[in-house]
């Protein structure tokens, strides 16, 4: 049974890219130095990613338009470097950095057509995948990390259909993991390695 497609994941991606985007509005430096839900990670850090990650997939979009291998990022040293920039910028910089990525990835994939979301990219952990995979890795980076944010967003408060698909697509990747009876939302912060009220759930690391 297919869980997600490629209309769907393009509509999470946007829909969550503007609540993403929604949750930093107005926030002044002091809000962005705060803790975000991640260790060591203030809020600046998760926008600072966020705003990263789009331009690293403008990466993979522009390979399936052109042919052209084009990495999401030339070195893990780049990737942590791009967010380590984040962490200097001022509230409007980093509001404008976001803002204007994820306009031009939007842009970049709507002018693909069928034959070129077929074609074949590879992401950063090295995963050849078709480039109609490109919207759902941008869903799985927004919602997750609104959440990260702690702005007053849970994992309850997500589209269910796209925590049906995250919850399937974490499995797979995290391999052999228990069956726990859980709610939905629940069981997506445990297995995503975020805060949980999952009782006997063995601790996850942080994933995404």
């Amino acid at each position: 049974m297919t869980i997600r497609s490629r209309d769907g994941s393009l509509r999470w991606a946007v829909d969550g890219a503007t609540q993403f985007i929604h949750a930093i509005d107005g926030l002044g430096v002091g809000d962005y130095d705060a803790p975000s839900i991640l260790p060591e990670w203030a809020r600046r850090h998760v926008v600072a990613h966020v705003a990263s990650n789009a331009d690293a997939l403008g990466n993979l979009v522009h390979w399936a338009r052109t042919g052209e291998p084009t990495p999401m990022y030339a070195s893990p040293e780049q990737r942590s470097a791009s967010i380590e920039r984040g962490t200097s910028m001022s509230p409007a910089a980093l509001d404008s950095w976001i803002r204007d990525s994820e306009a031009a990835l939007t842009t970049a994939w709507g002018s693909l057509d069928d034959a070129q979301w077929s074609s074949n990219v590879v992401t950063a952990q090295g995963r050849t995948v078709p480039a109609s995979d490109i919207p759902w890795l941008r869903a799985r980076e927004v919602w997750v990390h609104l959440v990260d944010l702690d702005r007053g967003v849970g994992f309850e408060d997500l589209p269910e259909d796209f925590l049906r698909a995250l919850r399937a697509d974490v499995r797979l990747k995290r391999g052999e993991v228990p069956q726990l009876v859980a709610p939905l939302s629940e069981e997506v912060a445990w297995l995503t390695g975020r805060p949980h009220d999952v009782v006997d759930a063995p601790e996850l690391a942080a994933w995404l």
